[in-house]
């Protein structure tokens, strides 16, 4: 590490995020940004126990003589896969489970999805996206040399799962969201993928085939409508539990027969690639580090284990070739193609246009009529 590099004192978290600070003592920002989160987010007690039950009486009362009271996306990861257990047999809720398959699927997370639905007897809803759409929205991220390269899959998801919510008729989403493992995530690293703005910018400029069928949500309809017309009531229940992501996993495989993947989000071949390569090697980010330091703020692990976690390889190299001639293959493109996108010169986010304006402007409205900021 060169001297102008710096790791944080009490996580693992460095100054790969170059809106890093650090105090006289070398703790970062970040740990005492996801400290206060925690303090005031995670109840693993007996207030999140009150809070739990509560939010499930809400949610089953409003819900009385509807075939489904709240709604639930899955990945087959482990976040959504416990969930769909804490919904079911901790809050005693009948979920609309949601799947959207944006091509990307691995097999394990497809069987992972199929045990809990099955075992859990809850019905499964499973929307494709078109594949030649996505496949070019995806080929417009590369081109377009940005780093969160994620969006064309996650709008998908969130896009769908909301339109299927307002079919239905249901005004609750139960999600995964937690902060044991989430707390830290640098705004450098990663930005909102509910820009629509954003997403037809760069398809515009790079993109070839029209986007008809894609799940799209626009501006007013993600920010606005669904957040102040129709509202949403989104819970986050893993934030009212002793959630440890590690003994998840052995509960999950013991169980439902689960099966892990490899990694955080590796549920993806797509996201697998661009979280442990991509993202790595084009920007220097490496997002095992904001989980980890996530989960040592949190007291599920300690730094040491951090940094040990840390020199294990991202990939192995049989295994990178496998999938960049697997990705590239899928996306129609060759090998040399394929890698010469990735080395294109690194775009802001900023490069394109996007709803930034448009947000700062909702959030006057909200301090000026609601008195938030």
């Amino acid at each position: 590490m060169s001297l102008e590099e710096q790791v944080c004192t009490l996580c693992v978290m460095d100054t790969s995020d170059p809106n890093i600070t650090f105090d006289e003592n070398g703790v970062c920002n970040h740990w005492k940004e996801a400290t206060e989160k925690l303090e005031k987010g995670w109840l693993p007690n007996e207030n999140g126990q009150k809070l739990l039950e509560e939010s499930a009486a809400e949610i089953r009362q409003a819900g009385t003589g509807k075939e489904y009271d709240c709604i639930i996306g899955v990945s087959g990861g482990i976040d959504s896969s416990y969930l769909l257990h804490v919904a079911v047999k901790l809050m005693k809720l009948s979920p609309l489970v949601v799947h959207v398959d944006a091509g990307w699927n691995s097999e394990i997370a497809v069987q992972n999805i199929e045990k809990l639905v099955k075992k859990l007897d809850l019905d499964l809803f499973t929307y494709v996206v078109n594949w030649e759409e996505m496949k070019d929205l995806q080929l417009a991220f590369l081109k377009s040399s940005v780093a969160n390269q994620d969006i064309p899959q996650d709008h998908s998801f969130f896009a769908k799962l909301y339109e299927f919510a307002e079919s239905k008729k249901i005004r609750y989403v139960i999600t995964g969201s937690n902060l044991t493992s989430e707390s830290i995530l640098p705004s450098s690293w990663g930005y909102d993928a509910s820009d629509s703005i954003h997403i037809k910018d760069i398809h515009k400029k790079f993109g070839k085939k029209k986007l008809k069928t894609y799940p799209m949500m626009g501006f007013i309809k993600s920010k606005i409508y669904w957040n102040y017309i129709n509202k949403m009531n989104v819970i986050s229940p893993l934030n009212w539990i002793d959630y440890n992501k590690n003994e998840a996993i052995e509960f999950l495989m013991k169980e439902y027969g689960w099966k892990f993947y490899g990694g955080k989000h590796h549920e993806s071949k797509w996201t697998k690639f661009f979280q442990a390569y991509y993202l790595p090697k084009k920007f220097g980010f490496d997002k095992r580090k904001a989980h980890l330091s996530s989960m040592i703020v949190a007291g599920q692990i300690t730094r040491e284990e951090a940094l040990e976690e840390l020199k294990r390889p991202l990939y192995k190299e049989e295994e990178l070739a496998d999938d960049m001639n697997f990705i590239s293959e899928k996306l129609g493109i060759s090998l040399d193609e394929f890698k010469k996108l990735i080395e294109l010169p690194n775009k802001d986010y900023s490069a394109y246009k996007n709803y930034q304006s448009r947000m700062q402007f909702l959030k006057k409205l909200k301090a000026k009529f609601f008195g938030k900021k």
